[in-house]
């Protein structure tokens, strides 16, 4: 158990987080397209030898709860672990996808190091391309789980292939890029309720017991009325280099996912939505107006689209507030991870660094060691093995769980900050919810190797980044 736990905390505390922080022009071990092209085409070859269908697999023990790894990524191998972890098992690994055949190959070494014959995922069910997905899901059945880890461009899409074969869905987040994809993953919740598919969203710290523990005591007026939830994420992020030649530009934009918010949402509404879904949590509400400020250090040679700062207000209709804020660099700068809600009788702590169940109350609206009036003990479990409990618990005792519509309104929060900082407007709830627009312009279903990325750099290799009161995102 030790060395499960080790691999949870080294896959979730580094590469959850801490992948995203490296300078991005170092990618010592990676290959070429072409070579990556030439090694994608021996794989797609050596699965259709192996049968012109994936075989669907059947473990030997008929209580095994099979799993389809999709998107190779550090944090799909965390999120093995935490399955490999489970009380709920045994869970087996039965096929893998990426569109990178390198981080595939990595993530089956190492998972297949730690976990052993846990791991089953012979070369004919390791599957590359961006179709390689509804090969892996193929490979299952109901009560199985896809495991859709990659990233939020490809989000809906996915899910909803699985949900049509009655597999059930853990998704990390973020959700959707943009409305028209959180739209979408909407409907795919609401078919998944018709078929009895239960789908766990990627954040995590809805299952923390320390926290319901605290939303339980507010609910209860401990705290009094709620007046104020505020949030910090404030820390080093590496910037990203400029693009060397050996990549294509579609397969660079991937692999940087957190530079470019067609892809990912961008880096602010990729890390950012666990804090906002606990503001949200907190109020029991979604907001109705964002508005923000954001910008980039003076001289920044960051070659990727983000902003390196961010401070966002949401208000709810009832005028209350919650706000977020956010810096990435690092230098002398001070530090801080953490998530507080302020009543009209006293504060409390809801998070702690790098979204550890941290929760105390104060004795009053002061912040301090010397005022804490009652503190939540250490967790039993983590909460990424405490998500994965819940999931695995209720397939075995078949009992309801889809998480799909609330980590989509999260995350339509989520975009409503992005939108207000990247265009210097006030962004409303009814607005985001309704906006036609898309950061992909095409048909994501359609994206293959030989598609044009939607944005191009310019002659020193810079991508373009928002202009507030010229940028739109509605």
């Amino acid at each position: 158990m030790a060395d499960s736990f080790y691999f949870n905390l080294r896959h979730h505390f580094k590469h959850r987080e801490t992948i995203m922080n490296r300078p991005s022009n170092s990618n010592s071990g990676s290959q070429s397209r072409r070579q990556f092209l030439q090694q994608t085409g021996r794989v797609a070859v050596g699965a259709a030898l192996a049968g012109l269908a994936a075989p669907r697999v059947h473990a030997a023990e008929n209580n095994t709860i099979r799993l389809a790894l999709i998107g190779c990524g550090g944090r799909g191998s965390g999120a093995v672990g935490n399955a490999m972890n489970s009380p709920f098992g045994p869970v087996k690994l039965v096929a893998m996808a990426d569109v990178f055949e390198d981080r595939l190959s990595r993530a089956h070494t190492s998972l297949s190091k730690a976990f052993g014959d846990r791991v089953d995922v012979p070369k004919d069910r390791q599957f590359i391309g961006f179709d390689a997905y509804k090969k892996a899901i193929d490979c299952l059945g109901p009560g199985d789980v896809a495991m859709l880890t990659s990233f939020a461009y490809v989000r809906s899409l996915q899910a909803e292939y699985a949900v049509s074969k009655g597999v059930n869905v853990f998704m990390e987040k973020s959700f959707g890029p943009d409305a028209p994809a959180l739209r979408r993953l909407v409907r795919v919740g609401e078919e998944a309720d018709k078929k009895n598919v239960k789908i766990a969203a990627g954040l995590q710290c809805r299952h923390s017991v320390n926290r319901q523990e605290l939303i339980k005591r507010m609910r209860d007026g401990e705290l009094g009325d709620f007046m104020l939830a505020r949030a910090y994420r404030i820390h080093p992020v590496g910037g990203m280099g400029k693009k060397p030649e050996k990549y294509g530009e579609l397969e660079w934009q991937i692999r940087n996912f957190t530079r470019f918010p067609w892809v990912s949402g961008g880096l602010f509404a990729e890390m950012n939505i666990h804090q906002i879904d606990e503001l949200c949590w907190l109020k029991g509400d979604w907001p109705v107006i964002a508005r923000g400020i954001g910008g980039r250090m003076a001289n920044s040679q960051d070659h990727g689209q983000e902003f390196d700062s961010y401070s966002i207000e949401w208000t709810f209709a009832d005028g209350t507030k919650a706000t977020d804020g956010v810096r990435w660099l690092g230098g002398h700068c001070f530090s801080e991870f953490a998530t507080y809600v302020h009543g009209t009788k006293c504060a409390a702590q809801f998070s702690g660094n790098i979204h550890a169940g941290e929760t105390r109350i104060y004795k009053s609206q002061r912040i301090a060691k010397d005022n804490i009036a009652w503190e939540a003990p250490p967790e039993k479990y983590n909460p990424w093995d405490a998500e994965w409990n819940s999931l695995l618990q209720n397939i075995r005792e078949d009992k309801p769980q889809n998480e799909a519509k609330r980590a989509a309104l999260s995350n339509f929060a989520d975009l409503m900050g992005r939108a207000a900082v990247n265009s210097g407007r006030e962004i409303t709830w009814e607005e985001m919810t309704k906006s036609t627009f898309q950061l992909y312009p095409g048909k994501i279903d359609d994206l293959n190797y030989d598609s044009e990325p939607p944005v191009k750099p310019d002659a020193n290799g810079f991508y373009p980044v928002p202009v507030p009161g010229v940028w739109n995102e509605t």
